[in-house]
This record gives structure tokens, C-alpha cells and sequence, in this order.
């Protein structure tokens, strides 16, 4: 990804609401799913990390973007933007 393409992206998240939560139990399979589902609806999803998480915002963008095949887009303070480009085809299995 260029660095157009990125901040195209990040200034598309701006106006996002945040739609994944991470809380105490951090990246379980169920939130990878939910990422899995929001990105091949939307290809582009915004989270943020509560505070009783025991993980950075960062440390939770690397875990799903392993899980999903996704490219980070974004991390600032406890939010973060997630990228893939939608497969209508594939379908989420846990690795």
C-alpha cells in the first residue's frame, strides 16, 4: 500500500464510528470474527481498545491484522484502522 493510498484511507476513517470493541479477553476468536465480517462488508473498520484491555491499541491492530489478512492503517491512542480488500468469496477460519 502507497502512502496515498494509506492517508486516502485514514481520511475515510475519520468520520467512522468505531464498530470493534477489544475489552479484558482481548482478540478471541469471536472479535476476529466480527473483524472478519466488517471487513468483507465494509473493507474498511475502525476499533478501539477499552481501558480494562490488557493490550495496546497497537498490539491488537498486529493480532488482527494477522487473523483477517489485513493491512493496518492507523493507530492513535486507544483506536485503530483495519484494511482489506473484500474477497466476497473467502470465509473466515480461525488459523
Amino acid at each position: 500500500m502507497t502512502g496515498k493510498e494509506r492517508a486516502a484511507l485514514r481520511a475515510a476513517a475519520n468520520t467512522l464510528p468505531a464498530i470493534l470493541h477489544i475489552g479484558k479477553e482481548g482478540v478471541t476468536d469471536s472479535v476476529a470474527q466480527q473483524a472478519w465480517e466488517a471487513l468483507e462488508a465494509r473493507e474498511l473498520v475502525k476499533g478501539s481498545v477499552l481501558q480494562s484491555a490488557g493490550l495496546t491499541a497497537r498490539e491488537a491492530l498486529g493480532k488482527l491484522c494477522e487473523r483477517t489478512h489485513a493491512q493496518p492503517v492507523q493507530c492513535i491512542g486507544n483506536r485503530f484502522v483495519l484494511y482489506r480488500k473484500a474477497d466476497k468469496n473467502s470465509h473466515y477460519g480461525i488459523e
